[in-house]
């Protein structure tokens, strides 16, 4: 069937306009599903007793095929993902499997409908938050809104899962935006309340501040950062998780022994990749 140049142009027109509709996070640019090779020293396989936790940067139109190459990399056993679309974790979790073998659950913890940043209808704008994939099973998930967001609304989430051989409780958070102090302190708060209940438990997230901020002083008190030489103290020498060089970004263990993390610039956001390796059973 040949097409008049009218009927064409209606044709076209309509195209554009459901790519404005759906938004920048439907199709991210090198989103084809072609394997990007993954650097010398790769591990291959899922590590089962390492966690990673990566703001992913949103809204930063990266390709969702990279991001899972960076993860594939280091390939942990438990993700905490914050700055998340929905449909951008589906097409992660998609392609670590698909692309590279790697097979995962995944829970999540949803605190805003935005179609400019995760695109969608109008009507059904995409869902942004934090996410968490897992190689095993994960259950008894929580997702909680703070009462106070800040300039956006945040919160936190949480699910039990096994880690190390384990089972261990998981939260991940992103707290309010930087001049937040006291929305942040606040939201610790909550937080640390819930962490408490746990013998064993792991804090995932981007906290938004440095190590020596008084608003942290709650989780401070429960659990330790998975760098042995970071301590809330302007003289911890705390490794730098973002590119404007300072450490927001943590792994908070609480009845838990580290026993080596990484730090990992990449291209694909403002925030580094972390990850640890902790003490087997």
């Amino acid at each position: 069937m040949v097409l008049g140049r009218g009927t064409r142009w209606l044709a076209g027109a309509m195209t554009v306009a459901c790519m404005a509709l759906i938004g920048p996070s439907a199709s991210a640019p090198g989103d084809a599903l072609v394997a990007r090779p993954l650097p010398a020293g790769a591990v291959g396989d899922i590590v089962p007793n390492r966690v990673m936790t990566w703001n992913i940067c949103n809204p930063c139109k990266e390709s969702n095929v990279d991001r899972a190459a960076e993860i594939a990399t280091y390939a942990p056993q438990v993700i905490g993902l914050q700055e998340a679309c929905v449909g951008d974790v589906e097409k992660i979790r998609h392609q670590l499997e698909s692309l590279y073998g790697l097979v995962y659950h995944v829970e999540y913890g949803m605190v805003l409908r935005n179609r400019g940043r995760c695109g969608g209808l109008p009507w059904h704008p995409g869902e942004f938050g934090q996410a968490v994939l897992s190689a095993a099973p994960m259950t008894d998930r929580v997702s909680v809104e703070y009462p106070d967001g800040g300039s956006e609304d945040r919160g936190y989430m949480a699910v039990t899962t096994m880690v190390g051989g384990r089972s261990v409780r998981v939260f991940n958070t992103h707290l309010a935006h930087l001049r937040q102090e006291a929305v942040r302190a606040d939201q610790v708060g909550v937080l640390a309340t819930e962490v408490a209940r746990h013998d064993r438990a792991i804090v995932l997230g981007d906290f938004n501040a440095v190590p020596d901020a008084p608003e942290l002083t709650g989780i401070w008190a429960l659990a330790t950062d998975t760098d042995p030489m970071c301590r809330p103290s302007p003289t911890g020498a705390c490794e730098p998780t973002t590119d404007w060089h300072s450490k927001f970004d943590y792994i908070f263990l609480r009845g838990i022994v580290p026993l080596e993390h990484g730090v990992h610039p990449t291209p694909y956001s403002d925030h580094h990749l972390l990850h640890t390796d902790l003490r087997p059973t």
